[in-house]
């Protein structure tokens, strides 16, 4: 039997070109999630908080070498940004800088937490979902990390800290 690879090769690329049209979300009329200027690699600590299993901590308690930090349920580390201010109810972490430092976000008025001893709340970001906050601050997670217990977003143009179980920022 002789496989003709012209033909699937032709085959394969109309289904990919039919992917793609699918991947433009087809949204007219809606802005984009987030506005960023390169598109920000894809991890694990950027998925959808529908992604964490039903019951599970949305926040929890890690050993690192910066000591017990707050991570994600998936174990990412999540940060301040000192340009936010307490209380204020919104996050000052706009355009390339949420590109970089997505929002924790959660579906709940009351996210799950263990070990977090913090006051945890929530603030609606400009697009309505809701951005965990931790003793009236918003917290983060960076692109950068891509394993669990990653600390690389620490110190950060001396403005993006890690998160202490009781919600102070560790430096």
């Amino acid at each position: 039997m002789k496989l003709n690879l012209s033909g699937a090769a032709v085959i394969l690329a109309a289904g990919l070109i039919g992917l793609t049209g699918c991947a433009s979300g087809g949204n007219s009329g809606s802005a984009p999630a987030t506005q960023s200027v390169a598109p920000a690699p894809a991890t694990p600590s950027m998925a959808s908080p529908s992604s964490v299993p039903q019951g599970s901590a949305e926040l929890k308690v890690a050993d690192s070498k910066l000591g017990k930090i707050v991570v994600d349920a998936k174990g990412m580390t999540v940060y301040y940004f000192t340009k936010d201010v307490k209380d204020s109810g919104k996050s000052n972490c706009t355009g390339e800088c949420i590109a970089a430092w997505p929002p924790v976000l959660t579906e709940s008025d009351n996210p799950k937490v263990e070990g977090v001893t913090g006051a945890v709340g929530t603030i609606p970001t400009p697009e309505g979902k809701k951005q965990i906050t931790i003793n009236g601050m918003p917290i983060y997670l960076w692109v950068k990390d891509t394993a669990p217990g990653d600390t690389t977003g620490q110190d950060v143009n001396e403005v993006f800290y890690v998160v202490a179980p009781d919600g102070q920022m560790i430096k």
